[in-house]
């Protein structure tokens, strides 16, 4: 029996290099307390920040400090980067998408001067998350990442 109706698996790979968390250690709890879905973030040790998945660029906030993404399938993700980020008014941010272009595992998103980050004491970190995945998100136990790296598949 053909399977023509079964949802394809999106590979979700690190946008960045760096050390790996749970949103839980996150100090906003709109993120830590899962108010914006699940997902990962991770501290970046290089400004750059590249496509987690193949898909679309949805939106880019005015701020440029956060980036929606949908794939093929339709599932949706954010990046967000930095906490507070919003209050810089795309200070440090170097984005290098527009919005509806289509974008591959890995293709550049942004740069992001996180000295400029560090000034404003503003924390740097690159937040992933699925806004609308009602499934069940497991989670790989890392201590750090490299950009590009395979994290886990969602369906």
């Amino acid at each position: 029996m053909l399977n023509i109706f079964k949802k394809k698996e999106v590979k979700i790979v690190a946008p960045t290099t760096g050390i790996f968390k749970e949103l839980a250690e996150l100090s906003d709890p709109v993120f830590s307390k899962g108010m914006m879905g699940q997902g990962f973030a991770i501290r970046p040790i290089k400004g750059e920040v590249v496509s987690p998945i193949n898909g679309i660029v949805t939106n880019i906030f005015p701020t440029k400090h956060a980036i929606s993404l949908k794939s093929a399938s339709g599932l949706e993700l954010l990046i967000h980067v930095g906490m507070d980020t919003v209050e810089l008014n795309g200070q440090g941010f170097d984005v290098q998408v527009k919005e509806n272009q289509k974008v591959k595992s890995g293709d550049n998103l942004m740069f992001v001067n996180l000295q400029v980050l560090e000034e404003r004491d503003k924390p740097n970190d690159v937040i992933v998350v699925f806004p609308e995945y009602q499934g069940k998100i497991s989670i790989p136990e890392l201590k750090s990442v490299e950009q590009g790296q395979k994290l886990f598949d969602l369906v």
